[in-house]
Formats: structure tokens, C-alpha cells, sequence
């Protein structure tokens, strides 16, 4: 699987992600994404449980602290065994970087291999305007996440979290092998909710995404498995 689609189970607790995940095959092989909600909800035996199903995993837990606490937290991530996860480029080359050695040492420690450490650039909820009146940051938005992708793969940083959009303008600042992830992806007949920056998989497949993540196109439709593989065929035709 190069370039995953990967389903955000968006879910408040163990018994509605698994309702969720017994509508897909038994041997589909699926890459999944575990946020905040259901992650403090149920906690490391959920990422134990789901690896058991044999499914790829993407821990978004965004951190964001002091380099020392971050090296620490990341630690424990990396011990998980998760495939990817995720951290701030706000917080800076010190705190990147202690995130990436805390997630290479907790690897070390549970003998798996080491996620993929990818860093959060603007987030797909936000626009170029909040993000001057609300973070004074002066540049323009494709120029602030250019300048977060340049600082993230200084800082041993695997990819960067982002809008397709975005994409393009990120791949003339970083090595060729750098991951561009991308969330806010909407089917074209879908609801753009509370995204500012989505768009469809045909549009991230010619931006060149490294992988999509999903969530309510699927988790919310009537089939679930039906909506899965119609938009992942729309992504993969273009790949």
C-alpha cells in the first residue's frame, strides 16, 4: 500500500468504532486513524486490539509541549507499534526533534519498527484569514506551510500533515521521498463541514499526496465498505 487511503474513526468509544469496522471484509486490509476522542477514551489496548485485527494504524495525537515531555510521551508512543503519528511544527526544531528521538527509542524498546513522524502544518479547518488575525503570522498560508514542512524535514521529521493544496508548493521545498498527508477529502457530492481547505481524491491524487485520510464520507454513509471502495478507486486511478 504506497499511497493509503486511510479511514479517521472518528468515534467516541470501542463498541461504535467496532459496529464500524465489522461492515469492511475480514481480509480487507485497512490503515486506520485513531484521534484524541477515542484514543483518551479506551486508551493503548485499543492500538493493541486493532494491530491484532492486522490493520495499519495512524496515531493523530498532534503533541505539543516542552522538548523534554514530548521526547517522554513519544517514548511510549514508538513502544505502540503504530505506523504513523503526529506532532506540532509549532513547537519548534528542539521539540521536533526530542519527539522524533523519544518515538526512535520507544521503537527500540517494544522491538517494532518506528512510525512515521509526521508534523502539523495549518490545519485543514483553517483559513489564510484566521490564520493572520488569529496567529498573526504575516505570510501567506501556502507560505507559512512551506516554511513548517522545510523546518519539519530539518528536524528528522518523515512528512507533514497538510491540504493538498498545499502539496504542490511543499514538494519544491523538501526531498522527494518526504509525506505529504492529506485529511479534508471530500468526495465531490460530499459536505465539506467544517474543512476550509478539502478536496477530492482525484484533486489530491494530481497534487501528489503520499496518502489520503478520510472520515465522515465514509464513517457516515448508509455502506460504509461501498463508500470505502468508491473512493478509493478514485484515488488510485489517478495513482
Amino acid at each position: 500500500m504506497t499511497n493509503p487511503l486511510i479511514i479517521a474513526l472518528d468515534f467516541p468509544n470501542w463498541e461504535t468504532t467496532d459496529r464500524f469496522l465489522v461492515q469492511f471484509p475480514t481480509d480487507e486490509s485497512l490503515f486506520v486513524k485513531v484521534g484524541m476522542e477515542l484514543f483518551y477514551q479506551e486508551g493503548p489496548q485499543l492500538i493493541k486490539t486493532l494491530k491484532a485485527r492486522g490493520y495499519r494504524i495512524f496515531l493523530d495525537l498532534k503533541l505539543y509541549d516542552i522538548p523534554n515531555t514530548v521526547q517522554s510521551a513519544m517514548t511510549v508512543i514508538g513502544q505502540l507499534g503504530v505506523d504513523y503519528t503526529t506532532i506540532h511544527a509549532a513547537g519548534g526544531q528542539a521539540m521536533l526533534k526530542a519527539g522524533a528521538a523519544g518515538l526512535k527509542k520507544g521503537a527500540a524498546l517494544g522491538n517494532v519498527r518506528p512510525a512515521k513522524l509526521l508534523a502539523i502544518t495549518q490545519l485543514t479547518s483553517t483559513s489564510e484569514a484566521q490564520m493572520q488575525t488569529e496567529q498573526l503570522v504575516n505570510v501567506s498560508l501556502p507560505e507559512s506551510v512551506a516554511h513548517y514542512a522545510q523546518l519539519a524535514q530539518n528536524s528528522d521529521c518523515d512528512g507533514v500533515v497538510c491540504s493538498a493544496q498545499e502539496v504542490p508548493t511543499i514538494r519544491e521545498h523538501t526531498n522527494a521521498d518526504f509525506l505529504c498527508v492529506t485529511p479534508g477529502i471530500r468526495p465531490a457530492t460530499s459536505q465539506t463541514n467544517d474543512q476550509k481547505r478539502a478536496v477530492t481524491p482525484h484533486e489530491a491524487a494530481q497534487a501528489e499526496s503520499s496518502a489520503i485520510v478520510v472520515g465522515r464520507p465514509i464513517t457516515q454513509a448508509t455502506n460504509p465498505y461501498q463508500a470505502y471502495q468508491a473512493i478509493k478507486s478514485e484515488w488510485e486511478s489517478f495513482k
